[in-house]
């Protein structure tokens, strides 16, 4: 639930006795306090750690920093924005039926900003981005140019079963790191700005990050977080440094990763195309299968994109959808030729950070894309299949930074948006928001488009979205949003979360029930079954791969009916997909659904057999 401005009497006692701290600290350290980066907050910074340790004095100097962003954009205006923002969003929402629309029933703080977003197969969320250098948000939050300790990364994991608080939060910070830019200092990972997709084993792989400088260079970096343990474990580098790069999972299980910022700097992006892992080395299968310290290797092909993030799709066919944000640089990657050739000139002009979608296409595989968003004046959507382009139905208005998630239900639902990078409408760096890209869009399964309701916050640039298992959509993202709406700028609860619930949540009755799974692996093409208490009133079975996620860049959507063959009592048989081009190995979310579309909770299964 949000944070209210209310304390109680201790709590008031606790904020004013911090701020007196504060202050003395400033006072003690004010050229650290406002110059970021320079040598009397690195020496300072030193005598510090040496003093009361590494973390504490980290702590020490976030608090300077809130501090000091608190004094130039007060907290007043602040909680002024949220509390405006609360009362329009109910304002807005006045016109919408939960039963027909979905409503957003929670906002909650989080500690960490949700740059790079992912649904676990353990139930929990990772959330990672980098430390704030700025809490003033008509600055750059981010330590894009920085070099040195303050250019760090962090990373937490979120889990619903202990609910919104602060103790359903756990840091899961990332490798110590000596980076190569002159300065060589101790400093988590910075990874933000990275590509990702899943490993089949149930792993995250990210490649790539911030090496600093001005505006910000590629990072050769190379990490697996397992979601098992919790641990992250690092690989090789690889051979280039990429800063906005793209990865997906092919049907092979390895991993594809293209295109990002070079270490010369932004405006050298690499045409390098690298595979993960090396094909000398086995692909990580089982849950106690740790990359770690494996190699990438270079594709024959290139890819040369002259813009970073392009939209990445392993499809039916088994090859690699290249969509680059220019209209001619759409490319098509045969994995196991390790080819490129050229698919047809995009209808629109350039895109800049849009979503883009692999349809679902009942019990095969997808086979078509659709393009949305990256434009602000242009609301057409742009279907790719068969090779072809067609013009699709339009969005209500066009934006850009929008999240595109396919629901259990196969529908589309659209969160997030803006003008473009870093403007809402009013000017970059200025919080105020053209209100309009708060409004969701829902796209039925005729692909017709309405508008939905508003969210809190509008949330542009680095926004992201899920589904969840529990089959309600979480939403974040937007680190100057957040903490120019952040009710408390000087705790460590800096971003925020909000949940959408879909209407399918809301149409009475009771849900289906998804009551028993198997342990073990499931082969493509076979027979599987299932336990149901409500077995009789299932309609459908559906596979939902987990979302991971980032600026507006998601290559792991997935979305197949399976058919089901029989039904005994409480018992229901299955078939998985034909192939692994169909549905490429690893772990995916399960539903039963009943004739309304009604979703069970989902339970995971874990798709290929090695």
């Amino acid at each position: 639930m949000p944070r209210t401005a209310h304390r109680s009497a201790a709590s008031a006692a606790l904020t004013a006795l911090l701020a007196a701290a504060l202050a003395a600290s400033s006072l003690l350290c004010a050229p650290a306090a406002r110059a970021h980066g320079t040598d009397q907050e690195h020496e300072h910074a030193d005598a510090e750690a040496a003093a009361i340790g590494a973390d504490h004095a980290r702590a020490h100097a976030e608090r300077r920093s809130a501090a000091a962003g608190a004094a130039e954009y007060p907290q007043a205006t602040r909680t002024a924005s949220l509390a405006a923002l609360t009362k329009s969003q109910a304002a807005a929402n006045r016109a919408f039926t939960a039963a027909r629309d979905g409503r957003f029933a929670e906002f909650f703080p989080s500690p960490d900003f949700g740059v790079h977003l992912a649904q676990l197969p353990t139930g929990k969320v990772l959330l990672f981005s980098f430390e704030r250098v700025e809490v003033n948000p008509t600055k750059e939050t981010g330590p894009t140019d920085r070099i040195g300790r303050t250019n760090a990364g962090r990373a937490f994991l979120w889990d619903p079963a202990r609910g919104t608080g602060a103790r359903a939060f756990k840091e899961v910070r990332p490798p110590t790191v000596l980076m190569p830019d002159g300065t060589y200092v101790p400093r988590p990972a910075p990874f933000f700005c990275a590509g990702h997709a899943f490993l089949p084993n149930g792993m995250l792989a990210v490649f790539g990050g911030n090496a600093g400088g001005k505006g910000g260079s590629g990072a050769k970096l190379s990490f697996v977080f397992d979601p098992w343990t919790e641990t992250w474990f690092r690989n090789r580098d690889m051979s280039v440094g990429r800063w906005y790069p793209s990865v997906v999972t092919g049907a092979d299980g390895r991993q594809t990763i293209m295109s990002g910022q070079s270490e010369r700097g932004t405006g050298t992006p690499t045409p390098v195309v690298e595979r993960f892992p090396a094909k000398r080395l086995p692909v990580p299968w089982r849950t106690f299968d740790i990359p770690a310290g494996m190699a990438v290797e270079r594709f024959r092909a290139d890819a040369p994109f002259r813009n970073d993030y392009p939209h990445l799709f392993s499809l039916r066919d088994g090859m690699i959808y290249g969509l680059g944000r220019d209209a001619d640089q759409q490319w098509l990657f045969d994995p196991v030729k390790e080819t490129r050739s050229g698919l047809p000139r995009r209808p629109a002009d350039f895109r800049g950070y849009g979503s883009a979608v692999p349809l679902p296409a009942g019990l095969r595989g997808p086979d078509s894309v659709l393009v949305l968003g990256g434009d602000p004046h242009d609301p057409n959507t742009y279907r790719l299949s068969g090779r072809r382009w067609t013009t699709e139905e339009p969005r209500a208005f066009g934006r850009t930074q929008d999240d595109t998630l396919i629901l259990p239900d196969a529908t589309l639902l659209t969160v997030n948006g803006a003008l473009s990078t870093r403007d809402y409408g009013h000017g970059p760096f200025n919080p105020r928001a053209d209100l309009k890209y708060r409004q969701t869009e829902l796209r039925d399964a005729r692909g017709h488009w309405r508008l939905g309701p508003a969210q809190r916050l509008p949330r542009g640039y680095h926004s992201n979205a899920l589904v969840m298992p529990d089959g309600r959509v979480m939403v974040t993202g937007d680190e100057l949003q957040q903490i120019a709406n952040d009710p408390d700028i000087r705790d460590a609860m800096d971003g925020s979360i909000e949940i959408y619930e879909p209407a399918y949540l809301h149409q009475g009755g009771t849900r289906p029930a998804l009551d028993r799974v198997p342990a073990g692996e499931l082969a493509h093409g076979a027979l599987f079954e299932v336990r149901s208490r409500t077995a009789s009133a299932v309609r459908r079975a559906v596979l939902l791969a987990p979302t991971t996620v980032t600026h507006a860049v998601n290559t792991s959507q997935r979305h197949l009916e399976l058919a089901i063959t029989a039904v005994r009592g409480d018992a229901l048989t299955l078939r998985t997909p034909a192939g692994a081009a169909d549905a490429p190995p690893g772990y995916y979310m399960l539903f039963l659904l009943d004739g309304r579309g009604v979703p069970s909770t989902a339970k995971w299964v874990k798709l290929g057999h090695r």
